[in-house]
């Protein structure tokens, strides 16, 4: 008897990578440069101010704060939603980034302080002689530049490396991370450390010798920053679609799976946490010109908290919810700080809570639900 033949094997098609934008999301992402380069920019400076189209040199300041905001919620999507690991501390690299940014800027204030002295004000108050050594490049805004990034991203790393390599994880983690935001606030607040106590920095007169106030200039910022949360968005899409990026999400799912399959996750949390953090050092930098200050309050734990708020509301592993998440929050929190001051921690606590038990998804996952549904 004849045996039929081995059927042949058929080919193992592996799927494809994944686009970083859709169509559609390309289209949307076009129409947002737009937008933040030319239509905000058309509407604050050259419509004038009795028309009911011109954008208000307040709305441009809030729009850009927030705008610096959604970064760090971007950078919190990509640590927690993606990776599984919640922090409690990234506004602790927010605000190293904006304090490298801020000792630029109180250095190109100049002799135009109230002393007329070449220290900062605060500095010939407390009767000190000379520059502290931590301000050595406080003067050059290409290490300025260098400290934004290196300061928040080495800080992130030495203590990435010996919380991941100690298996610290879960609730543990993000206590740490919370004590080590407090315990660096409560060192920023002390007036020996050279960093202006309470008071922070402010009054700040030039960025590279152009000065900071001008409508101009304040437009510059916000389109930098509108640009660079772009910039990080698409950077995103293309980090969670990659391998790199599908590791990260089967270590949120199942870490033991992962060491099993030969990968080592510690090099992986470690490369998200720093890189996370060093996206918030640029927001924080961003932030301080536009704000015109930065001091220890923006270290502690409620604004940490804030940022992971931001990222739950607008639906955790979407990208695009943390920044809607940010928006939304922020500008409640605008207007309620303003018609209801001693509210807004309730509404903030009841916000969270129940997003948590309602909303697991967020207003994007809530979003995608209702078109699936009408589909």
């Amino acid at each position: 008897m004849i045996r039929d033949p081995q059927p042949a094997l058929m080919p193992v098609v592996l799927p494809g990578k994944p686009a970083v934008l859709s169509a559609t999301g390309w289209s949307a992402f076009i129409v947002a440069l737009i937008v933040v380069c030319a239509v905000a920019p058309l509407l604050n400076l050259v419509v004038p101010e009795s028309s009911v189209f011109h954008m208000s040199n307040y709305a441009v300041a809030l729009v850009g704060k927030i705008m610096c905001y959604a970064i760090c919620a971007l950078a919190m999507d990509l640590i927690w939603g993606y990776t599984g690991i919640l922090s409690l501390g990234h506004g602790l690299f927010f605000a190293l980034g904006g304090y490298a940014m801020g000792m630029y800027l109180m250095r190109q204030i100049g002799r135009d302080g109230q002393y007329h002295a070449d220290l900062p004000d605060f500095m010939v108050f407390l009767d000190w002689k000379e520059l502290p050594w931590h301000w050595a490049l406080s003067g050059s805004f290409g290490a300025t530049l260098f400290l934004v990034v290196a300061l928040p991203g080495i800080v992130a790393f030495v203590f990435g490396f010996f919380a991941f390599r100690s298996r610290i994880k879960g609730v543990y983690f993000s206590i740490i991370t919370q004590a080590m935001t407090f315990a660096a606030m409560l060192l920023f607040f002390r007036n020996e450390t050279g960093f202006g106590g309470n008071n922070g920095f402010t009054d700040f007169k030039r960025i590279l010798d152009i000065p900071v106030a001008t409508p101009s200039m304040r437009m510059f910022l916000f389109v930098l920053t509108g640009v660079t949360l772009l910039a990080f968005f698409l950077f995103g899409r293309w980090l969670v679609a990659s391998k790199f990026g599908r590791v990260l999400q089967a270590i949120r799912d199942a870490e033991t799976r992962v060491m099993f399959s030969g990968y080592n996750p510690i090099g992986y949390k470690l490369t998200i946490w720093t890189l996370s953090a060093i996206m918030c050092g640029v927001a924080g930098a961003l932030y301080v010109p536009q704000v015109g200050i930065i001091n220890p309050s923006e270290m502690s734990p409620a604004n940490s908290i804030e940022i992971a708020i931001w990222a739950a509301v607008g639906g955790r592993a979407t990208l695009i919810g943390p920044i809607v998440g940010a928006f939304l929050v922020s500008l409640a929190k605008s207007w309620l700080t303003v018609t209801a001051p001693e509210f807004w921690l309730y509404f903030l606590g009841a916000l969270f809570i129940a997003v948590t038990l309602f909303l697991p998804d967020g207003i994007v996952g809530l979003v995608k639900r209702f078109t699936r549904g009408r589909k």
